[in-house]
């Protein structure tokens, strides 16, 4: 027996979806697959590596709670589905398999992505290279380009939620965790406090109206994070975090970037912009040279910033003449130095990575 239609109410707000085309079964997952280990854990989630019995292919099982804080959120898990189905063509995207129902969770088949999380790597005593790295960024822009494209925004991007489909070497990525995922222009402007402090965009602390510029501010802070291993805005609170963030209090001192490309410090300063305007769309992200410094390098002329400003035909990555006395994204303060990164089990919302 299954459902195709979970929620019946119509206008769900903040640009939720209420509709999916996957079939709920109410088959016990237990008589499908096997239930092999546990791969992560969240506050209303569980992730475990299953296998399918028929086929003995690999997945993951994401259990959501459908009462959380005694409220039923029935809702929230089917617009997480349906946000997956519209994201079934985005190759950067886990693809949803298959879902079935018990009496307490509803039990999403994900695409099983072998090589761990993204944040492995910035923790890592050994940093990857940055042609890893550049590697790596450019794909998510790939993902996130796609899903903008279906005016999808994510809201949650962060090491957490970019999986790689092998470990060493790195393989390719998986943006997964679509629980915080809004459809743009369902319901005039989307205000919302939703996401994970370190990576929220002042936009996002302001309540003002999120846009697509609101993952490319993440899309910086897991740049940074990589060729750093060092998280730009972690503060010893939250309200210190979220001070870092709305005043863009982000380090760029020699000590955190003595061996990082001069390519690398303009892709990220231009992402992480208070403005969400001033921020280069996905699209225009993916023409930075630093994404594409080893065929650059192919050139007999030195790859550096002021090459890539005569090059580049993109306005948001067009930089203004350096003012001197400008150096809001440069000082050296005391509460963004160095900064190792840090796993905050709380979020603002209640959103869950997926493995």
């Amino acid at each position: 027996m299954s459902r195709r239609r979970l929620d019946s109410r119509s206008g769900l707000p903040g640009g939720l979806l209420g509709e999916v085309q996957t079939p709920i079964t109410l088959e016990p997952v237990e008589s499908v697959y096997e239930v092999t280990g546990e791969l992560g854990r969240g506050k209303f989630a569980v992730v475990k590596r299953c296998m399918e019995k028929s086929t003995g292919k690999m997945f993951a099982a994401k259990f959501l709670r459908k009462r959380r804080r005694g409220r039923d959120c029935r809702a929230e898990v089917v617009h997480e589905m349906a946000v997956l189905e519209l994201a079934r063509n985005n190759p950067r995207v886990v693809n949803l398999h298959a879902a079935h129902e018990t009496d307490h969770d509803i039990v999403l088949i994900l695409e099983y992505a072998a090589g761990g999380e993204i944040f492995d790597h910035c923790v890592s005593d050994e940093l990857l290279p940055e042609a890893q790295i550049t590697r790596l960024i450019r794909q998510t822009l790939e993902g996130v380009h796609h899903l903008h494209q279906t005016n999808l925004v994510h809201l949650d991007l962060k090491p957490q939620n970019i999986l790689l489909t092998s470990q060493s070497p790195p393989g390719d990525i998986k943006i997964v965790d679509f629980g915080l995922a809004r459809r743009l222009g369902v319901a005039g402007e989307l205000r919302e406090i939703i996401g994970t402090p370190e990576y929220v965009a002042p936009e996002v602390l302001n309540y003002e109206p999120i846009t697509t510029a609101t993952d490319l501010w993440s899309v910086g802070v897991i740049a940074y994070m990589l060729v750093t291993g060092e998280s730009p805005f972690v503060g010893d609170d939250k309200q210190e975090t979220y001070l870092n963030v709305s005043q863009v209090n982000v380090d760029f001192s020699r000590d955190s970037f003595s061996r990082v490309s001069e390519l690398a410090v303009d892709f990220i300063r231009k992402l992480l912009v208070k403005a969400p305007e001033d921020r280069p769309s996905a699209a225009e992200c993916m023409s930075h040279p630093w994404l594409w410094q080893q065929q650059l390098c192919l050139s007999p002329e030195p790859v550096t910033v002021r090459h890539f400003r005569e090059r580049s035909c993109g306005t948001k990555w067009a930089a203004p003449p350096e003012d001197p006395e400008d150096k809001e994204n440069f000082r050296d303060s005391p509460h963004t130095h160095a900064k190792r990164f840090r796993l905050d089990e709380e979020t603002a919302a209640a959103g869950d990575g997926d493995f």
